[in-house]
């Protein structure tokens, strides 16, 4: 039983089985569904007041807005850290050409969302999801290519450094072009009173997590929330202001779980936790009809399977060609399909882009009936393999990816 628990963690796999069950319950009794999703926790809560409106926390918003923010707050941790000595960012000519290519893996599957809307004259109903397909999950594309290249290939942590940096970008993407609300941007003033008072307890050498995020983090959701801006990202700006290490061992790298910073403390209590919040969010945002299938289900697929992989080709060769700059050993251009099309498993972010970008209703089912089918990457990432003749390496790489 331990060592199925253990698997289940170490693969995320309780978001795939949360996102199984919504979306087999959507189908087999809607109205059920709905009110789960819909279950009221408590009313008039002093959010609404301050904001000028009435605000009804439901179960969705408990898990989207609430529990989210620390996944997104790992996140957070994960492209801060790549900044610091030893990180993946650290060394702007090394990632000069990963940074390229995630540029390509953003830009072109915009662009072809965005295309295709307007061909089809639906630019104004759905273009407003055209942040969707910009979006990687990383542990599922982590995991595909890990499969795909065999653990030791120079693909696996070309493929991680690019999902940071899409990490990085799609949180800057969420927070700018998704606001919930009209912005009030004088509630920031609490996020930066949240930092303030952060820093003072890491002056204090508070070494626990908790002071940080019960109240620095608290402090922070609520600026968020109150502002406009999305709350799932409330807990971010706490992040680089908690004590941490000075360098950065690499994403998903084993070693970390020996660092006994304060980051590094509230990475490792949390990890655990976090996959029951994803099983939770699957479970709330995947149940869609399967006759939601419409324009916007395209559009994600067609910026996912096909932006997607000629994006981060096609800027890589740029970076490579053009400018210079290279590719990392053991590693070829044409590689960069298949990694591409590992990158094009948005699931996740994707699934959360879907909610925020359109209000709950048929446009947004379908948009998210594509990032669920973007699973079919992996698929894709097989085939594009055998055709380009990927050569797998294996060795010792690090472990199963943690959130």
């Amino acid at each position: 039983m331990k060592r199925t628990i253990a698997f289940l963690f170490e693969n995320s796999l309780f978001l795939i089985l949360g996102a199984a069950t919504g979306l087999l319950w959507a189908n087999l009794d809607h109205p059920g569904y709905e009110a789960l999703l819909h279950l009221p926790l408590w009313e008039n809560d002093w959010i609404g007041p301050l904001r000028g409106s009435h605000r009804v926390v439901d179960l969705h918003y408990l898990v989207n807005d609430m529990l989210m923010a620390v996944f997104f707050a790992i996140a957070g941790k994960e492209v801060w850290e790549s900044f610091l000595p030893g990180g993946a960012l650290s060394n702007p000519k090394r990632a000069a050409t990963p940074l390229i290519a995630t540029l390509g893996g953003v830009v072109v599957p915009a662009a072809v969302y965005l295309g295709g809307a307007a061909a089809i004259g639906q630019l104004a109903e759905v273009g407003r999801g055209w942040a969707i397909p910009c979006a990687t999950d990383i542990a599922f594309s982590y995991l595909v290519a890990r499969l795909i290249f065999g653990a030791g290939h120079a693909a696996i942590p070309f493929l991680l450094l690019l999902a940071i940096a899409d990490d990085a970008i799609g949180l800057i993407i969420l927070a700018v072009f998704y606001p919930q609300e009209e912005i009030r941007p004088l509630f920031m003033l609490l996020a930066v009173a949240a930092m303030a008072f952060c820093y003072l307890l890491r002056r204090l050498r508070v070494a626990s997590f908790w002071p940080y995020l019960l109240l620095g983090g608290t402090t922070s959701w609520l600026g968020f929330a109150l502002s406009g801006l999305h709350p799932a990202l409330g807990f971010l700006p706490i992040i680089p202001v908690m004590p941490h290490a000075h360098v950065d061992r690499g994403l998903f790298d084993w070693r970390e779980h020996d660092q006994e910073d304060t980051l590094n403390a509230f990475e490792h209590w949390w990890k655990n936790p976090v996959e029951l919040i994803l099983g939770a969010f699957g479970l709330l945002n995947a149940g869609v009809v399967l006759s939601s299938v419409g324009a916007p289900t395209v559009l994600v697929l067609a910026g996912l399977l096909l932006g997607k992989p000629i994006g981060i080709w096609g800027f890589g060769l740029l970076a490579t060609r053009g400018l210079g700059f290279g590719l990392p050993p053991g590693l070829r251009l044409r590689d960069l399909v298949t990694i591409g099309c590992a990158a094009a498993i948005g699931f996740t972010v994707s699934l959360f882009v879907a909610t925020v970008a359109f209000p709950a209703g048929p446009v947004q089912d379908a948009a998210k009936m594509g990032a669920l089918a973007s699973f079919g990457a992996a698929l894709l990432t097989w085939v594009a393999a055998r055709v380009i003749g990927v050569e797998r390496a294996d060795g010792s790489h690090g472990g199963n990816p943690s959130r």
